[in-house]
């Protein structure tokens, strides 16, 4: 299980820049009647609430978030791949999570929102979670991801999956949650991210995150969203409260541009003016907190071919390797073993398999969504 995702507080939100950000304090009020009132919706009855699998009360007052939810974060629990796939074991994960969250971690709750077991249960994670789900208005702030505990619905999905996928059942249940998650919030599949996309570290793993593209495949036919509503692309909106492999490709991206950054995959004050700084070059609003938006993404980026060289390059290769494909290295030369992981991305994300890392095959690279992966099968 994760332990270096400290809980978004107060003073992070407010510090974040978005707004009034004034966040409603809630206590172990939620732990009882909240959940009972959710669950008593027959839409979300499927779900266990913290009443049902004995969570314990926080142990401090939870907040609700006042900024928008843009997104669904993806996680694996790097617990063992149990082959108990009873309702007792998933009541039992719940426990045994909550418990490392808050007696190892110092976490005041569990501290993602929700848990999907092996066997397809699906369980409310840290308490209220299940309360805002039915509100469908705003989150808990949690803790499963730093710089996005209050805007991402964390769902942890029990096993490890660096080489092993997981079973059909929790696949299924959590396509269900997903979609339904989308209903509720207005999200949509291309909104699916994995954690790695806004973390550095081995979550989701690399053999889960394979399966990402048809995880949102599988929501968008659930959610029934019109084609027409997908945009060409969804790139991972970084900003200056998270660190990941694609805060070093952004790095590696701007010393391309002539800045002279750390590539550490930390987003520095350097990197955050400098991101700024090629915005007002570029024509493109600049935003506060340096985020990543669309056209900063998209000028940024090069296109690529078997000719090119250097820092971009590099950026392809370090992103690739630390997202499973180990034959490739960091050369900053676009070599054969980096020409076949591009065309490997290419075909995961419906895209043409030509090798060649344009704009859309960037995004898929770094973690974003193609509009063509959507597309039906």
């Amino acid at each position: 299980m994760h332990f270096d995702h400290p809980e978004l507080d107060r003073r992070t939100l407010l510090r974040a820049g978005l707004g009034a950000a004034t966040v409603a304090v809630v206590g172990t009020q939620l732990a009882s009647p909240a959940s009972a009132l959710a669950a008593s919706d027959p839409g979300l009855d499927w779900i266990i609430d913290c009443d049902e699998w004995g969570a314990r009360p926080p142990a401090d007052p939870l907040s609700v978030s006042e900024i928008a939810t843009n997104k669904i974060i993806v996680h694996h629990m790097a617990f063992p791949n149990v082959t108990d796939y009873s309702r007792e074991q998933a009541v039992k994960l719940a426990q045994e999570c909550q418990n490392l969250h808050m007696d190892g971690n110092g976490w005041s709750d569990t501290g993602q929102h929700f848990t999907v077991s092996r066997g397809g249960h699906v369980l409310e994670g840290r308490h209220g979670s299940l309360e805002r789900l039915a509100a469908g208005d705003r989150q808990m702030v949690s803790a499963h991801c730093p710089g996005e505990n209050g805007r991402a619905i964390g769902i942890e999905n029990e096993g490890t999956y660096v080489d092993e996928t997981p079973p059909e059942a929790l696949l299924n249940s959590l396509v269900r949650l997903c979609a339904t998650i989308g209903r509720q919030y207005g999200l949509h599949a291309h909104d699916i991210f994995g954690h790695w996309d806004f973390r550095t570290t081995a979550c989701p793993g690399a053999a889960f995150y394979r399966q990402f593209p048809e995880l949102r495949r599988r929501v968008f036919r659930e959610l029934g969203t019109s084609p027409g509503d997908v945009p060409a692309r969804r790139w991972p909106d970084l900003w200056r409260f998270v660190s990941s492999p694609s805060v070093r490709v952004v790095q590696y991206l701007l010393t391309h541009r002539g800045y002279v950054v750390p590539v550490n995959s930390t987003f520095d004050a350097a990197t955050v003016a400098a991101v700024q700084d090629w915005q007002a070059r570029n024509g493109i609003p600049v935003d506060v907190d340096a985020t990543l938006t669309t056209p900063t993404w998209e000028t940024l980026a090069p296109e690529l071919d078997q000719h090119a060289s250097g820092a971009p390059v590099s950026a392809v290769q370090f992103v690739l390797n630390w997202k499973g494909y180990a034959d490739v290295a960091v050369t900053g030369e676009f070599d054969h073993a980096t020409r076949r992981a591009v065309q490997d991305v290419q075909r995961l994300h419906s895209l043409p398999p030509d090798g060649r890392v344009g704009t859309s095959t960037w995004c898929a690279i770094v973690g974003g969504v193609v509009r063509q992966s959507l597309r039906r099968h």
